[in-house]
């Protein structure tokens, strides 16, 4: 048993997290997440982040891109993230010139874009945008996922720990467990 928990530490420590999707350091977040109060109602689905026309995009994390074109006159690219449930998380990031084909995998880091100029700020950004289906969430979740609850073996369905139970109930929910809770941020 100390094998397996010293094993699950190690790997949690290796596996790279989500990161800003341009910086280091850090961008500016010069509008934030505003979520509306109906789908159809006015509201801010996703962030701004202060990026310059030219701006190397990193993928946040590990996914496909599932479209990379013009969408209303703009470039947009979509990564779709596994592991992340049905149907899978999707993020986008407008106005930028795509770097990389549909279908394309990509590990975290890659340059998937560059930033263009475009009318969505008064000065140069990325628009970062979050869905799961239809629901537009808040991106900065990937990167303040909640914090992980370590259980003994075997407890959480010997207690009927149920949705929290997690990998200990012998369920795998991926690196992304917990994070869902709160998406509206």
């Amino acid at each position: 048993m100390p094998f397996r928990l010293a094993l699950l530490a190690l790997t949690l420590t290796l596996t790279p997290g989500p990161q800003w999707p341009v910086g280091p350091p850090p961008p500016p977040v010069v509008r934030s997440w505003k979520p509306p109060p109906g789908p159809y109602a006015p509201g801010h689905r996703g962030i701004d982040l202060g990026a310059p026309p030219g701006t190397p995009v990193l993928a946040p994390t590990t996914g496909t891109v599932t479209f990379a074109g013009p969408v209303g006159g703009r470039g947009v690219l979509t990564l779709t993230l596994p592991d992340t449930g049905t149907p899978p998380l999707r993020t986008t990031f407008t106005p930028v010139t795509p770097l990389v084909k549909t279908g394309t995998q990509v590990p975290p880091g890659t340059p998937i874009a560059t930033v263009n100029p475009g009318p969505h700020c008064p000065e140069n950004c990325l628009h970062w945008g979050l869905l799961k289906g239809r629901q537009y969430l808040n991106p900065l979740n990937l990167l303040h996922p909640k914090p992980s609850r370590l259980l003994p073996w075997g407890a959480g369905a010997a207690a009927g720990a149920g949705a929290g139970a997690g990998m200990w109930a012998g369920e795998w929910v991926g690196p992304w467990a917990g994070v869902g809770m709160n998406w509206g941020g």
